[in-house]
C-alpha cells in the first residue's frame, strides 16, 4: 500500500495532520513512527494523482520495496499531502492559475475584505459561500456542495482548507498559494480539520468571523464547528459583507455580463424563430444550450423554466417535456453565465392561431409596469420603492389577484442552486441601488383563475442617467402561429 505525499509545482499544500509542519520537521516525526527496519522510498518520477504532479513515497520494509501496512495504517491520515516544494525537481515549470481578473483587481478586494473585518474586530474570517471565494481568489468549483472553506487573517493570510478532490481545481483557478488538505476521515471531522487550521494560524483566543449565510455551510457542520471552538476563540457569527462588497460591480466584471448579455438575447431569438405549434419543449433546450455551449458560455446556476401549456404559470423549472399546442402560451425565462457572471431574461410566447384578448391586456400592463421600473433603476433609490410603484401599476390595471410579493434582483457571480442573489425588489426593502449594480427585474403576472401567464423581464447596469440594459426582450406581444 503506497501513500503519495507532496503535491503540485507552486503550492504549498499539508494534510491537517501536520498543519504548516516543514518538511525537515515532518520527515523528523515520520523517523519517530518508523521502526528501525523501515525505511521511507521516495519515487523519482512525478505522476499525476487527481490531475496535479505529485512524488509518490513507499514506507517499506528494511531491503525490501514489500509495503509496510501496519505503518501505513498507523500513520494515515497524517501522512497524505503536504509540504512538497524541496521535493520536486527544481526544473518542474511553475503552472499560472487561469484567473479572469488582474492580480490589482484580487488585491483590492482583499484589501477592503480586511478593512471590513478590522471594523469587525476580527483576527481572522471562515469563509464558505463560493461566490466569495470566487471573488476573493479566483476558485472556481462546485465542491461546497461537501465541504469547502477559505480562511483570510486580518494580518494578510489566506488559505484554502479543500478536500483532496479540488486540488486540481484549486490548481487551475486560484491565486492562493497555502492550501489545508480536508481529509474524508471517519474519525476527523470538518470541524477538528477547521480548528487545525485556525491553530496552524494562531487563532486561539482571537475573535474569527464567521459566515453562515450560505448553501456552503450546512447547520449540522455549522453546529459542529461552534461546539468544537467554543472556549477555544470568540467565534463570531458575520453578516454577509463579502457579498455586499460583491454588489457594485467593476468594469471587467461588467464585461462579462455584457457578454453573456449578449450571448443570452441571442439565444432567445432562437427559441422564438423556433417555437411553433408542435415544437418539442426538449427541442427548445437543446437548441438554448447547444448555442451557451458554442458560444463558451456557463450552464446557468439553476435550470431556466420554460414550458407550455399546464407549466406556462411555473416560474420553477419542472421535470417532463411537452409538446407545444395551437392556442397555447410558452414563458420562458432563460438565462445563462459567462465566467459565472450570470444574465437573464423573460417573455411569454402567444401561439395561435387564435389569442386571447386577456392576454394582450396583462402583456400591456407588464409593459407599462418594466417602463416605470426601469425609470426608477438609478443610483440612490430604494429597491423597495421600484417594487412599490409597479405593484401600483399592475393593480392600477386590475390584475392585483396576480402580481408577486417581488419584482427582481440582484445579479453577479453565482453557483446552484440558484443565479438569485439577495437583495431582492420588494417592499420596505431598504437596500439602496448603486452605480454599477446589476440586477434582473423579471415581472410576470400568473392568473391562477384563469390559468393565463404574461412576463417580461430585462438585466441592466445600474447608471447615473438611464440604466444600461444588457438583456432585451420586444415590447410588441410576441405572437406565432396566428
Amino acid at each position: 500500500m503506497a501513500e503519495f505525499l507532496a503535491v503540485r509545482a507552486r503550492r504549498a499544500v499539508r494534510t491537517s495532520g501536520f498543519g504548516g509542519t516543514s518538511t525537515v520537521k515532518l520527515t523528523r516525526r515520520i523517523r519517530e513512527k518508523m521502526t528501525h527496519n523501515c525505511r521511507l522510498i521516495f519515487h523519482s518520477n512525478p505522476v499525476l494523482i487527481c490531475g496535479c504532479p505529485v512524488r509518490l513515497g513507499t514506507f517499506a520494509l528494511q531491503n525490501t520495496r514489500r509495503p509496510h501496512s501496519s505503518l501505513c495504517h498507523q500513520l494515515r491520515p497524517l501522512i497524505y499531502l503536504w509540504d512538497y516544494n524541496q521535493m520536486l525537481d527544481k526544473n518542474m515549470q511553475t503552472k499560472q492559475p487561469q484567473i479572469h481578473f488582474s492580480q490589482e483587481e484580487f488585491d483590492d478586494r482583499q484589501r477592503r475584505t480586511r478593512i471590513l473585518m478590522e471594523d469587525r474586530d476580527l483576527d481572522g474570517l471562515l469563509l464558505f459561500k463560493i461566490e466569495d471565494i470566487y471573488w476573493l481568489t479566483g476558485f472556481d468549483s462546485d465542491g461546497f456542495v461537501i465541504f469547502n472553506s477559505l480562511f483570510i487573517g486580518t494580518e494578510g493570510s489566506m488559505t484554502h482548507l479543500a478536500r483532496a478532490a479540488d486540488l486540481a481545481n484549486i490548481e487551475y483557478s486560484s491565486i492562493c498559494t497555502d492550501v489545508q488538505v480536508a481529509l474524508d476521515d471517519g474519525e476527523l471531522s470538518w470541524a477538528d480539520q477547521v480548528k487545525v487550521l485556525l491553530d496552524n494560524k494562531g487563532m486561539q483566543g482571537k475573535r474569527i468571523g464567521i459566515q453562515v449565510d450560505t448553501i456552503g455551510l450546512t447547520p449540522h457542520n455549522f453546529l459542529q464547528i461552534q461546539a468544537k471552538l467554543e472556549q477555544w476563540c470568540d467565534l463570531i457569527v458575520v453578516d454577509n459583507f463579502v457579498q455586499k462588497l460583491r454588489l457594485v460591480k467593476s468594469e471587467q466584471e461588467l464585461v462579462y455580463h455584457r457578454k453573456a448579455g449578449e450571448i443570452l438575447d441571442a439565444g432567445v431569438n432562437k427559441l422564438i424563430e423556433m417555437t411553433v405549434p408542435g415544437v418539442f419543449e426538449g427541442d427548445l433546450y437543446g437548441a438554448f444550450y447547444d448555442h451557451a455551449f458554442r458560444s463558451d458560455a456557463d450552464l446557468p446556476a439553476h435550470i431556466p423554466p420554460l414550458g407550455s401549456g399546464a407549466s406556462a404559470l411555473n416560474v420553477r423549472y419542472t421535470t417532463k417535456r411537452k409538446y407545444v399546442t395551437e392556442n397555447d402560451q410558452l414563458t420562458m425565462e432563460m438565462g445563462l453565465a459567462y465566467r459565472h457572471y450570470h444574465a437573464g431574461s423573460m417573455c411569454t410566447v402567444l401561439i395561435g392561431p387564435e389569442i386571447d384578448d386577456r392576454h394582450l391586456g396583462m402583456h400591456k400592463a407588464v409593459v407599462q409596469g418594466l417602463a416605470e421600473v426601469q425609470t426608477l433603476l438609478r443610483p440612490g433609490t430604494p429597491m423597495g420603492h421600484v417594487y412599490d410603484a409597479y405593484r401600483e401599476v399592475i393593480v392600477d390595471h386590475g390584475y392585483e389577484r396576480a402580481v408577486g410579493n417581488a419584482c427582481g434582483y440582484t445579479m453577479g457571480a453565482v453557483w446552484p442552486p440558484t443565479w438569485m442573489e439577495k437583495p431582492m425588489f420588494y417592499t420596505r426593502n431598504p437596500t439602496v441601488l448603486r452605480e454599477n449594480m446589476t440586477v434582473f427585474n423579471m415581472l410576470h403576472l400568473n392568473d391562477m383563475e384563469t390559468g393565463l401567464m404574461m412576463s417580461l423581464g430585462e438585466q441592466v447596469i445600474i447608471r447615473e442617467g438611464e440604466p444600461e440594459v444588457i438583456t432585451h426582450v420586444p415590447r410588441e406581444p410576441v405572437i406565432v402561429g396566428a
